[in-house]
């Protein structure tokens, strides 16, 4: 029996991952990952790195962050606490939907997370106070590969919910997109 529902966004390969929790009188058990499940979905490359982090303030962004090739990675995001509006925006040279993002609302209540595949960049924005997220990375981090895209680049156009409330100075200092960038190639 699966715990775990791929859904398809229009952004070929990015995939929201709707779990089913196991409930009873006690609470529950629900399933972030599974190698073989995800293999359904061609994604069977090993977890490298798992990261969990926390957002205090309702409003504040991380991201729009991505690693450059060799070093892509995907990304499994989930929200343990809170809710967030997570952001994925497609880098992929040639591809149909290149510059284009999808933004999905995550909560511990929705039971959803987000299959980021390679070549995309990836930031939420907290929609509630103590946030708190657990990311699966089939790729250690490389701070040599690290690069961004600025949260308010008018070309993007992300509709974030809430006013930007709180970014790091690492994120505000994100490039605009050049008119002269192709995407990467994977």
């Amino acid at each position: 029996m699966t715990r775990l529902d791929f859904l398809n966004t229009p952004l070929t390969g990015l995939m929201v991952i709707q779990r089913k929790p196991i409930e009873d009188t006690r609470g529950f058990l629900s399933r972030l990952y599974s190698a073989e499940e995800f293999t359904y979905v061609g994604i069977d490359k090993s977890i490298s790195q798992i990261n969990h982090t926390l957002t205090f303030l309702k409003g504040a962004v991380r991201g729009l962050h991505y690693q450059k090739p060799p070093y892509s990675e995907t990304k499994v995001v989930n929200c343990l606490k809170g809710e967030i509006f997570d952001v994925a925006v497609d880098l992929r040279r040639g591809s149909s939907t290149f510059l284009h993002w999808y933004g999905e609302k995550l909560s511990a209540q929705n039971n959803r997370g987000l299959l980021i595949p390679e070549g995309f960049a990836h930031g939420f924005q907290a929609l509630s106070e103590n946030c708190e997220l657990i990311y699966f990375h089939t790729a250690p981090y490389v701070h040599e590969a690290e690069a961004g895209l600025n949260v308010v680049d008018t070309v993007l156009r992300i509709n974030w919910p809430l006013p930007i409330t709180e970014l790091s100075d690492r994120d505000r200092s994100h490039p605009m997109v050049h008119p002269n960038f192709e995407g990467i190639s994977l």
